[in-house]
């Protein structure tokens, strides 16, 4: 499950959303996040289908590879769906005891499991085709108004994506220490949840040494280069809108405009 993780990750390829500029696709994750939550049928829903599959087509990231992050939320959607489906008061369709299932319940738990499931593929997508360094260009760049009221804006995009960057490099650390912990009797697969659980604490003291371990590296390396932030600092390759960006917000200004009208006339 935790090799599963593809938030945070880049996938190296030549696609058009690969060559986009990385605050196009800031906004665009933004935009899609927000027409989930105003798509509220499944007519809606499928429409945000339609272009999601459209943005996976464009970006050249096996399906398989996309549909593989979702494995790491798995329990948490269950949770989530159950929760709904139970706790949603409204129409009896099936009782057990205090357990019932309404026809509100459903529908909420159908319309919950799609919002999460897109919002993880979207937000993978988004990593995917965006390298750490063009997300922290982007963010700064789109955040920059927030100078003015004294926002540490470069600190922030800063440390954003070091915690992307951290990702993998935790993901990688925590699989080396499970096979170093399996190969001395360990048991990660077996078991219930709550065994499970407690079959994770041995491996979960030596990821947090390593993890404070590399963040001190970190800041010594940053410190022995002299690094700041701050306004005046130059970038390696600056950020240039192009054609395809301008294409882009008039697609995205499109769809937008059919969420709103879908939540307006109630389809």
């Amino acid at each position: 499950m935790i090799r599963d993780i593809t938030i945070g990750q880049y996938y190296p390829a030549d696609s058009v959303l690969h060559r986009m500029d990385p605050r196009t696709k800031l906004v665009g994750t933004v935009a899609f996040i927000v027409s989930i939550f105003v798509f509220h049928t499944f007519l809606g829903y499928a429409v945000a289908t339609v272009f999601l599959a459209a943005m996976i087509a464009l970006s050249k990231v096996p399906v398989k590879f996309m549909v593989r992050g979702l494995r790491s939320v798995f329990i948490l959607l269950m949770i989530t769906v159950v929760f709904n489906i139970i706790l949603t008061p409204g129409e009896v369709l099936w009782r057990w005891g205090f357990l019932k299932v309404t026809r509100e319940g459903l529908s909420l738990a159908g319309r919950m499991a799609i919002r999460l499931t897109y919002l993880v593929i979207g937000s993978s997508l988004m990593t995917l085709t965006t390298t750490p360094n063009q997300l922290t260009d982007g963010l700064e760049r789109l955040l920059r108004p927030l100078n003015k009221i004294h926002v540490p804006v470069h600190e922030i995009a800063m440390m954003m994506s070091i915690a992307l960057r951290f990702i993998p490099i935790l993901l990688e650390e925590t699989d080396k220490i499970m096979k170093a912990q399996i190969a001395r009797g360990a048991d990660f697969e077996n078991g219930n949840i709550i065994q499970k659980a407690r079959n994770m604490v041995p491996m979960l003291v030596p990821l947090f040494i390593s993890a404070f371990r590399r963040a001190d590296d970190l800041a010594m390396a940053m410190e022995a280069r002299c690094y700041h932030g701050g306004d005046h600092r130059t970038q390696m390759n600056p950020l240039h809108y192009h054609a395809q960006d301008s294409i882009a917000f008039g697609i995205l200004g499109v769809y937008l405009g059919i969420a709103i009208a879908f939540r307006v006339l109630g389809l």
